[in-house]
Order: C-alpha cells, then sequence, then structure tokens
C-alpha cells in the first residue's frame, strides 16, 4: 500500500470520528418527556418564600464548590437551569454555555500557545480538544458535584448521570468514546464559566483563576501521549499496516448494532441504543480486541506458503 493511499485511510477515519462527534457540539433532539428534577422541582409558576430560600442556599453552595462570590445571584442560577425545567420563561443557561465555551477554549489555546512552542497547530487542536470535550467537562461536573444543582425536567437524565458516574471508574481519565457522557454536564461547566465571565465584567483572568484548578486534571502533552488512541482512528492505522481492508456495516436503526468486518471476516461488534457514536466506537474497539486472531491467521498462511515455496 502506498504512502498516498495510507493517508487517505486514515483521513477516512478521522472525517468518520469528526461525523459522529458532531453531536458534541450540536444540539440534539430531545428525546426525553414528563418530568424528573435533580436538585428541585417547582410546586409553581411563582416560587414560595421557602423554596426561594432553599435556591438561594443552594447558590451558595455552588458559590463555596467554585470559590468565587457572585455580584448577581441570577446569573448562576441561569447557568445551572436547563431549557425543560420551565420553558416558557426560555430561563436555561444555554448563551452562557455558548460563552463559556468560547472562554474556555481561548483561555486552553491561550495557555497551551504558550507551554508548548514548538507544537504544531494540529497538535494544539487535539490537546485543547482533550481538555475541553464532552466527555472531560462532564467529568468535571461530577467531580465537582455541579449535577446535583442542575435543574431540569428530564427524567432519563438522572439515569444517565448514574450509569456515566460508575463508568468512569474503569477509564481515569477519557474513555475516548466508549461511554456515554451526559451533554448537560458539560454544558453546566461551560455555562459555570460563562457565567463568571459576564459577572466578572469579561475578565478572562478571572475565569482562569477561578476554573484551572477546578478542571484537574489537565491533561498536558505527556499525558495526552500515554492515552489510548480514539478506537476508530486505531483500527484504521493498525488495519493500513498489515494491508487489510476494515469495513464498517450500520446496523443501529434496526438493532443498535454496528459491526466491523476486517478482510470480510466480523471482527467487532458494539451494541449502544441512545447514542450510534458509542455503539461505533465500541465496535471499533472489539475489533481490535480480536484482530489479533486475523493477524496470526494471515501471519501463519504466510509462513505456509514460503514453507511451501522453499
Amino acid at each position: 500500500m502506498g504512502a498516498q493511499e495510507q493517508k487517505a485511510l486514515v483521513q477516512e477515519a478521522l472525517v468518520q470520528v469528526e461525523v459522529l462527534n458532531l453531536g458534541d457540539h450540536e444540539k440534539e433532539t430531545d428525546p426525553y418527556s414528563n418530568t424528573e428534577l435533580t436538585h428541585q422541582s417547582p410546586s409553581s409558576s411563582s416560587p414560595s418564600p421557602s423554596s426561594t430560600a432553599e435556591a438561594l442556599v443552594s447558590l451558595d453552595e455552588v458559590e463555596e464548590i467554585l470559590g468565587y462570590k457572585f455580584n448577581n445571584k441570577r446569573l448562576l442560577e441561569e447557568a445551572l437551569t436547563d431549557s425543560s425545567y420551565q420553558p416558557e420563561k426560555r430561563f436555561s443557561y444555554e448563551r452562557l454555555e455558548y460563552v463559556g465555551d468560547s472562554v474556555l477554549n481561548l483561555l486552553f489555546t491561550k495557555e497551551q500557545f504558550s507551554m508548548y512552542p514548538d507544537l504544531n497547530p494540529g497538535a494544539l487542536t487535539r490537546l485543547r480538544s482533550a481538555n475541553v470535550n464532552t466527555e472531560k467537562l462532564a467529568r468535571v461536573a461530577i467531580k465537582l458535584g455541579l449535577h446535583r444543582y442542575l435543574r431540569h425536567k428530564k427524567p432519563i437524565l438522572g439515569e444517565q448521570i448514574r450509569e456515566f458516574s460508575a463508568a468512569i471508574l474503569d477509564y481515569p481519565l477519557h474513555s475516548n468514546g466508549l461511554i456515554e457522557a451526559p451533554k448537560a454536564l458539560a454544558d453546566i461547566v461551560e455555562s459555570t464559566a460563562g457565567a463568571v465571565f459576564i459577572d466578572s465584567n469579561s475578565s478572562i483572568d478571572t475565569v482562569w483563576k477561578v476554573f484551572r484548578p477546578l478542571l484537574e486534571p489537565i491533561i498536558d502533552m505527556e499525558t495526552l501521549e500515554t492515552l489510548e488512541m480514539h478506537p476508530v482512528i486505531e483500527l484504521y492505522e493498525v488495519c493500513q499496516k498489515m494491508n487489510l481492508t476494515v469495513k464498517f456495516v450500520d446496523l443501529w436503526k434496526e438493532n443498535t448494532t454496528v459491526n466491523v468486518f476486517v478482510q470480510d471476516k466480523l471482527v467487532g461488534i458494539g451494541t449502544y441504543g441512545r447514542k450510534k457514536e458509542i455503539a461505533h466506537n465500541r465496535a471499533a474497539k472489539d475489533a481490535l480486541n480480536n484482530i489479533g486472531k486475523i493477524l496470526m491467521k494471515k501471519n501463519s498462511a504466510a509462513a505456509h506458503q514460503n514453507n511451501h515455496v522453499d
């Protein structure tokens, strides 16, 4: 296989990962119905004095977690309110999330540009992404306990958060797309950063002072190199080195499954009902775990052929 063909295969893998990851940054169709709240639920459209007092106590607790005292607590309340909570009021974290996403990206870009003067833009982008992607920020929300203060009416979200909290124990830093990170968790980290930015008169230095310790562990270049490669990209790279064909068969709509064929043989199966991307990544990981058998057979056949020629 020529260098151009190898480059094309890896590029194909990168494109597949990028397409599947679009959901990390775009608003998804809300599959939820009915209501459940992580922290509290309103008894009416106008909160009672007791519920208002409870809300203020909750905000005080979040300020203690952040180590930052808000001048305008309404911003913090907004940062912790999902659009499902009281949709008729159009009061949610979405605008602050937009601000916080931009601010955190800028801060990591600034930090890493200074820290790694010889690193090329592609590597800098991967390093920044490792620190601000959905799973990484969702882990921060769990570590800080911010999910306990998220106001929402999405029954399945509580279950997703519990599943995620348990699943990350098997992946100390990152799963590389093998588990589902509830986007709402990452959202409230970004929206809270956005709230601090607005409350501090647009001070990025204040945001970094507050959030730098909260975002630990920060993934540096050395740590990034020790993390496992994304399973889809790794599978394509392994197959191109061994001159093996790889094909994904998408059956997700039929039975929530994605299959992987190497040399026209089924070597990987991934299943996950809520998100096709997870099934796709798990199929690639399963294929990597099983591909050794394919390689052994290929090497055995080659050795047999060489012996026959001799």
